[in-house]
């Protein structure tokens, strides 16, 4: 029995949901927000197409005390109506104020539950959020990870396979760091067709910081077509826990705490049944590496303001 959870049935909690369901993923699926009406709403319409689908996965709402046998956790409460407000008064960690009065409400009743599965996260500000909820579950930091810079390399990826007319599959390599302003493609590592890009983009005369420009660009195009975004970091977290469920070991990049600099960061990491079975630290280069420690002291920057703000 493949048991999945999801708190918050925003646009990405409703297509993490609608993944699950017409995929086949999960054979149970708790739906859980603050609004019933809304809960309900999604339970039926999952449930009304189970009719014209080849799977059936049972479908509850509301109901914390389900979590206690539930394999996988997805976090992805929020509100992009107030997001978008403090977008437009220019504030920089527009989520931080009201994403920490979510995390406060549902952490105990998550802890309360019994829940000891794995959670994925994919509320903002990504890393300091999932740092604050695993210490206030208790839950262990491998059971706890969120989806991170895996979006964001699949937006390079993306990108990359643009310019050289190929499978984003090809296209191998990592997003280090911060799920947000601090990130950066670390290009020692991007592969295309198993060749090193930094080869390809000097016989090309690339350059390789447009590239990563226009990854960025990419999802803020998403944001401001459509006001949000979902399949893409959806289809990103569904990923994941299919790897969990599978004890596939896969090498995957997420946002997952990083010991040598004390903070939930985006780092390539080998996911299985546990969570997050080990850290995998690959060679960067100095000016890499100087990046990526940035990324962490603006992760922890971030985080003390948080504390702060909820002390």
């Amino acid at each position: 029995m493949r048991k999945y959870a999801i708190i918050g049935l925003g646009h990405v909690g409703a297509a993490v949901a609608f993944q699950l369901v017409s995929r086949g993923i999960a054979d149970e699926l708790i739906l859980i927000d603050t609004n019933e009406g809304l809960a309900r709403a999604e339970q039926l319409d999952l449930q009304d197409m189970q009719g014209r689908i080849d799977t059936r996965t049972i479908i509850k709402i509301n109901d914390y005390s389900e979590l206690a046998d539930t394999d996988i956790l997805f976090i992805t409460a929020g509100n992009i109506l107030a997001y978008k407000e403090k977008q437009a008064q220019g504030n920089r960690w527009a989520e931080f104020e009201y994403t920490k009065d979510i995390v406060q409400a549902i952490a105990p009743k998550v802890k309360a539950s019994g829940f000891h599965g794995v959670a994925i996260d994919t509320m903002n500000p990504c890393d300091a959020i999932t740092q604050y909820f695993q210490e206030n579950t208790g839950l262990s930091r491998q059971q706890v990870f969120a989806t991170g810079t895996f979006l964001d390399t699949a937006r390079m990826q993306k990108v990359v396979s643009d310019q050289f007319d190929c499978d984003p599959k090809n296209v191998t390599g990592y997003v280090y760091g911060e799920h947000g302003e601090s990130q950066f493609t670390a290009w020692s590592t991007v592969q295309v067709n198993g060749l090193a890009i930094t080869e390809l983009a000097k016989a090309r005369s690339l350059n390789l910081d447009d590239l990563e420009q226009a990854a960025r660009q990419g999802g803020w195009e998403v944001y401001k077509g459509k006001g949000y975004t979902s399949w893409a970091i959806s289809t990103c977290a569904v990923k994941l826990s299919q790897a969990v469920l599978s004890d596939a070991r896969s090498a995957y990049i997420c946002s997952c705490y990083s010991e040598k600099y004390g903070t939930y960061i985006g780092q390539p990491a080998i996911i299985g049944k546990k969570g997050v079975e080990e850290v995998t630290e690959l060679p960067l280069t100095v000016e890499e590496e100087a990046k990526f420690k940035h990324s962490a002291d603006t992760i922890k920057e971030k985080f003390q303001t948080f504390e702060k703000q909820t002390n």
